[in-house]
């Protein structure tokens, strides 16, 4: 609870989530609140440069994201799912009788020094939008 993020996303450029089985609704899909990740670059905005922890972003239960609709991450083997990396998501019980196995690589970000300024990619573009501003 202790990594931190900020809103540039620093250290992440995607969150990915790798099916290696078949992952069906019982057999503890990741669940994914909808747009959540709106609502974290608005928490996270104000930390500046040095972010939050993972504690502090979740110390309300991530109340500001509570009303985004849930879906659970679920698919066939080899299914790859790619998302903001500020999008809440959860594990849940296995409820199946099946073995659920998945992973979460990172994805690390492009040096911001080698690519334009104004060449943002689209988890910056999500990210400034959310804050009604370009970064």
């Amino acid at each position: 609870m202790s990594w931190r993020a900020n809103v540039h996303s620093k250290g992440r450029a995607l969150l990915m989530l790798f099916l290696f089985s078949d992952v069906g609704e019982h057999d503890a899909p990741t669940r994914i609140r909808v747009g959540s990740h709106a609502d974290i670059a608005r928490q996270l905005a104000p930390a500046g440069e040095q972010g939050l922890t993972l504690g502090q972003l979740a110390a309300d239960g991530f109340a500001s994201s509570a009303h985004r609709p849930v879906v659970n991450a679920t698919g066939d083997a080899g299914t790859v799912y790619l998302c903001h990396p500020f999008l809440v998501h959860a594990a849940q019980p296995h409820r199946g009788e099946r073995p659920r196995f998945m992973a979460q690589p990172p994805l690390l970000p492009v040096d911001p020094d080698n690519r334009p300024p104004a060449d943002l990619n689209p988890v910056e573009r999500a990210t400034a939008r959310a804050l009604g501003r370009m970064l």
